[in-house]
């Protein structure tokens, strides 16, 4: 945690929402990029104009995977940890 009380995360997936490629692009992209695992932060913004069309999609195929959606706060941890080359906290 910062001291201004914030906490930094990285996303390690990129749904490419703002190249407006379409929503199978977009879909495809998040459901087979290469980084999608457990705790896998996957980045989208909230002026893309297909995002709203491909989120149901990308939800179910990611429950269909197997994976869990949480808040981000559940991936968070507040103490014992440090960060890696990648951006990601580790647990002490």
């Amino acid at each position: 945690m910062l001291s201004t009380g914030f906490f930094i995360f990285v996303w390690d997936n990129d749904s490419h929402d703002w190249m407006k490629k379409g929503p199978r692009y977009e879909i495809n992209q998040v459901l087979n990029h290469k980084n999608l695992a457990p705790s896998a932060i996957i980045l989208f913004h909230n002026d893309a104009n297909d995002t709203p069309i491909t989120l149901r999609p990308i939800l179910e195929g990611l429950i269909e995977k197997g994976f869990e959606i949480v808040p981000i706060s559940e991936l968070i941890h507040r103490e014992n940890f440090t960060i890696d080359h990648t951006g990601r906290q580790r647990l002490n």
